[in-house]
């Protein structure tokens, strides 16, 4: 694993944590890989909709440097990489259950919409992220 070069120092354990978070799809890399367990980079940018491919593998090294992302490369034409959490990024994910339940209960406190899963995957725009 390379060294990171964010190493504090920080005011508490929040701020920690979000060094590791901070960026708009961080937290949905997090999410898809724990519902798929293991992507290749097109599923995950599928999987994304809005997400730029310089963003999203920024965010992927960013995440592999940190601990929470594995990157498989397997020796083939054309050659194959896999992303899959790790240990850290899976108990990362357990950390941001409590969170994500909080902003369940804020779509509906608000009557905010949801995009199903469903409509993401099938190509419909995402209204908060389309450009």
């Amino acid at each position: 694993m390379a060294t990171s070069a964010r190493r504090g120092p920080y005011f508490c354990g929040i701020d920690a944590a979000m060094d590791v978070v901070a960026g708009k799809w961080k937290s949905l890399i997090l999410w898809e890989l724990h519902h798929h367990r293991t992507r290749r980079f097109a599923e995950l940018r599928r999987g994304l909709p809005g997400v730029s491919e310089k963003m999203l593998i920024q965010h992927l090294r960013e995440m592999e440097e940190d601990g929470l992302v594995h990157r498989e490369v397997y020796r083939e034409v054309p050659p194959k990489v896999e992303y899959s959490l790790t240990e850290h990024g899976v108990s990362l994910n357990a950390a941001l259950a409590t969170l994500g339940e909080w902003g369940t209960e804020r779509i509906q406190r608000i009557g905010a919409e949801k995009v199903s899963v469903e409509a993401v995957g099938s190509g419909a725009p995402h209204p908060r992220r389309s450009t």
